[in-house]
């Protein structure tokens, strides 16, 4: 019901400020821009999105099909069974969709996405044979789709990568900070879907797993901080991250092999569903992603920052850095579309300035909400949302904040 009400908000929405930019500004392209995009994201959901991930979730979850024959995926559940069995209290300890479940998070937290989504895809069905009401996300749906809208990322590759397209000095200068603001986005996450779903928090599992990651993560960027120098830290994410994924796919193979599995079979029958998968969620894909394009070109984003500036400046608040606004805002809605708000800030302010900083911080501290909405419930056919995008936003908001904060710490 709540994604009925927001996509037909976009379009009513964007329809009015269109309208009212015609009349009153006289713009007389207005409504052709909004039109040719729609076209434009309903192309690039199929043929950006759709189609190139068929060929990802085909060779993905035949691994994972391999992974589990030869029973990893079963070790990795056993493993994490105690910390999952109290966030996510509705999944069985030994279930597949555990290991799915942990796969799918070390792959985002290493900024694997190619690997991340059909892992997440694989864990969302597995999650789905276990729902009582299929048309109805279940609490366990819900946690874990809010931990992926808060994008805990530890090696932000791609957006050192584009730093560095676009000349930055020392283009990983936003590695710590993009971790530090996921971290807080995610930790939000965690907090408030648990507390809606009465989740003991204080329960000495939760503690010592929580704990141990924190420190984990705090010692690690504490040694690259300190220890490394910043193209240090750039070949060492690009040499584990494409390390670790290579040695999944080794593993599982090895361990199969061991087992006496028939591997490529093993892989076929995994892989059958790639393709199924993809065209599942073709038709929430484009409802989402025209319905964001309604929003971003009737110019909606634009009056929002003018908005913010203005009653900053009233205020008598510092408003540097509300020029990174728009890759917040659009970041829930749309990936590709913060990004090319986050490279159009970048060009525009200057890749080393605070704000071309900022939005890059921002671009890192969450997650595309509405997109992992309709990509992940859209592909086990779940219609009612609950409180997942609420949930979702809050993090989202909670990434911001920390993002805004981690940057005049470190840059302003």
């Amino acid at each position: 019901m709540a994604l009925n009400y927001i996509w037909s908000g976009f379009f009513l929405v964007g329809f009015v400020a269109a309208l009212g930019q015609w009349l009153f500004l006289g713009d007389s392209e207005i409504f052709k821009r909004i039109i040719d995009g729609t076209f434009s994201s309903a192309k690039v959901a199929v043929m950006d999105i759709a189609l190139p991930l068929a060929g990802v979730m085909t060779l993905w979850l035949g691994i994972m099909n391999i992974g589990e024959r030869a029973g990893f995926v079963d070790l990795i559940a056993k493993v994490i069974a105690p910390f999952f069995a109290r966030i996510f209290p509705g999944v069985p300890r030994n279930h597949p969709a555990n290991g799915h479940m942990v796969m799918n998070f070390s792959a985002n937290m290493l900024g694997l996405d190619n690997a991340a989504t059909p892992f997440g895809l694989k864990a969302m069905e597995s999650l789905q044979s276990i729902n009582p009401n299929k048309d109805e996300a279940s609490d366990a749906q819900i946690m874990f789709l809010v931990l992926q809208t808060s994008g805990l990322t530890i090696i932000p590759l791609s957006i050192m990568a584009q730093r560095a397209i676009l000349g930055a000095k020392d283009p990983s200068d936003i590695f710590i900070p993009c971790l530090i603001a996921t971290f807080f986005s995610t930790l939000t996450a965690i907090i408030t879907v648990a507390l809606r779903q009465r989740i003991n928090l204080f329960d000495r599992v939760v503690v010592a797993w929580l704990g141990g990651t924190t420190a984990v993560i705090g010692g690690g960027v504490w040694y690259m901080a300190n220890f490394l120098t910043k193209p240090e830290i750039e070949l060492f994410s690009k040499i584990t991250s494409n390390l670790v994924l290579f040695s999944i796919i080794a593993i599982f193979i090895a361990g199969a092999l061991r087992k006496r599995v028939n591997v490529y079979e093993a892989f076929i029958e995994g892989a059958k569903g790639g393709i199924q998968t993809s065209l599942t969620i073709i038709p929430y894909l484009v409802g989402m992603l025209v319905a964001i394009s309604v929003i971003r070109n009737s110019g909606v984003l634009g009056m929002i920052v003018g908005a913010v500036d203005w009653v900053l400046i009233n205020l008598g608040f510092n408003n540097d850095w509300t020029g990174a606004l728009p890759t917040a805002l659009m970041k829930p809605l749309s990936g590709s579309g913060s990004k090319a708000m986050m490279i159009d800030t970048m060009t525009t302010y200057g890749v080393d300035s605070f704000v071309g900083r900022l939005s890059a911080i921002m671009q890192g501290a969450a997650d595309t909400t509405f997109y992992i909405i309709a990509l992940y419930f859209g592909s086990v056919g779940i219609r009612k949302t609950r409180y997942a995008i609420s949930a979702g936003l809050i993090a989202d908001v909670a990434g911001v904040i920390a993002a805004i904060w981690v940057a005049y710490l470190f840059f302003g």
